[in-house]
């Protein structure tokens, strides 16, 4: 019997409360750009009644602390994988924990968003679902960031069985055999890459097979299918496909596996999610309308209209990218900076300011999208004479913003409201 343990809350009130609003961002930072990817993968074991759990651990280098070494520049962190019964945490099962150590020659090297460290463990668990916690910790700086995951484990012992979906980013040969190297952050670049992904097929027996292959946006719909003929041996059969030619918009996907028998009897199938992004654009932006509607805070009634009145999707990302180059501080860079800096700022509004509209449409994402963070904020959530208000304070601008909450459920309103100058967007 589990024991229930009571916990009273003491209330606090205070005449305000001092915050800085960039410190709650980087609080936050986790949910809005991952400090860390990983996958999760079912494949057959050799083990008797287990299945094999491949646990991916991807780590961009710019999220690590480099420090200077006799090598250049040094990294290290340490990643910590936990697998419980359930999500209570009260039975641990099994843990492995171990240092990744990363050497870098040059500066550029550890800011490089194409640079990253891949880890790799394998778990022997029985099919079951289980609850899984993962970690990485930074050596130098000691910051920690974790993710909790509820996963099932199949059970791949079936006559006919497909093992997880493993998306692809780069494939190379070498002494004869396929080196494959999983693309774990699931984000695709369809127009240049295509849709590489691994996986492979259980068997008893010798059979031909068709494998259809589908992509269905968030509304289900299947956006593209294509199928193949393969001949399946006994035991293990390998599958290496890329979809190809297929124009993807921004935003979610899922690709769907059908594995079915000559007569037309599905025998299995399986499935992964993926986010779909175009070359140039910051991965915040998922949907290309909506990224040009929130241009509000930054672009003309002119440039808007230009970008939106393209004949053809094509057309408008055009005009939409020329619209960013124009405005790029360092167009010698591959990074558009200002880019990257306009969508954090909304990606940080709708997180925090969301209520009855999307956060970047209020007030205070407003204010934040065009200005920054302010310097400091005085909250007065529990004044007894006044509604609750935020005093946002800008040092250098000389100004101060005051939101007030008319409703008392978190609509605060600009009373101080922007004009002439202060309605520029500022880096």
């Amino acid at each position: 019997m589990k024991t229930i343990k009571l916990f009273f809350i003491s209330f606090f009130f205070a005449q305000f409360i001092t915050a800085q609003v960039e410190n709650v961002y980087k609080q936050n930072e986790i949910s809005m750009l991952p400090k860390y990817y990983q996958d999760f993968l079912n494949f057959i074991s050799e083990e008797k009644g287990k299945t094999r759990v491949d646990i991916f651990i991807q780590v961009p280098y710019e999220e690590i602390q480099f420090v200077k070494s006799s090598k250049g520049f040094s990294a290290a962190y340490t990643i910590t994988v936990s697998v419980y019964e359930d999500e209570d945490k009260e039975k641990l099962l099994v843990e492995k924990a171990w240092k990744e150590k990363i050497d870098a020659i040059s500066f550029e090297q550890t800011v490089s968003k194409n640079n990253y460290n891949l880890s790799l463990r394998s778990f022997q668990l029985t099919p079951d679902k289980y609850f899984i916690t993962t970690s990485v910790e930074d050596e130098d700086s000691r910051k920690k960031y974790s993710s909790d995951n509820i996963f099932t484990v199949r059970d791949l012992t079936e006559d006919l069985s497909v093992s997880d979906l493993m998306l692809v980013s780069k494939k190379t040969q070498a002494e004869g055999s396929n080196k494959i190297l999983p693309n774990v952050s699931r984000n695709i670049t369809s127009k240049r890459d295509g849709l590489p992904m691994f996986f492979e097929i259980y068997s008893e027996d010798s059979q031909e097979v068709k494998i259809e292959f589908k992509i269905k946006n968030v509304e289900n719909d299947v956006v593209h299918s294509e199928s193949i003929n393969k001949q399946i041996e006994p035991d293990r059969t390998q599958v290496i496909h890329t979809i190809n030619n297929i124009s993807l918009g921004l935003g979610s996907y899922m690709v769907l596996i059908e594995v079915y028998d000559l007569s037309g009897d599905k025998l299995a199938e399986v499935q992964k999610n993926f986010i779909s992004r175009w070359v140039g654009i910051p991965t915040a932006i998922q949907d290309l309308d909506k990224a040009i509607d929130q241009l509000v805070y930054i672009a003309t009634p002119t440039d808007l209209s230009s970008i939106e009145e393209a004949e053809t999707q094509d057309e408008k990302i055009v005009r939409y990218l020329d619209f960013w180059k124009q405005k790029d501080p360092t167009p010698n860079t591959e990074e558009n900076e200002l880019f990257n800096e306009y969508y954090r700022r909304i990606s940080y509004a709708n997180e925090n300011f969301s209520h009855y509209i999307e956060g970047w449409r209020s007030d205070r994402g407003m204010v934040f999208i065009i200005l920054g963070s302010p310097n400091n904020v005085d909250r007065h959530p529990f004044d007894l004479e006044s509604k609750p208000y935020e005093v946002w304070q800008y040092y250098e601008l000389n100004r101060s913003f005051v939101f007030v909450d008319e409703t008392g459920f978190g609509d605060y309103r600009l009373i101080t409201p922007l004009y002439g100058d202060d309605f520029r967007f500022r880096n």
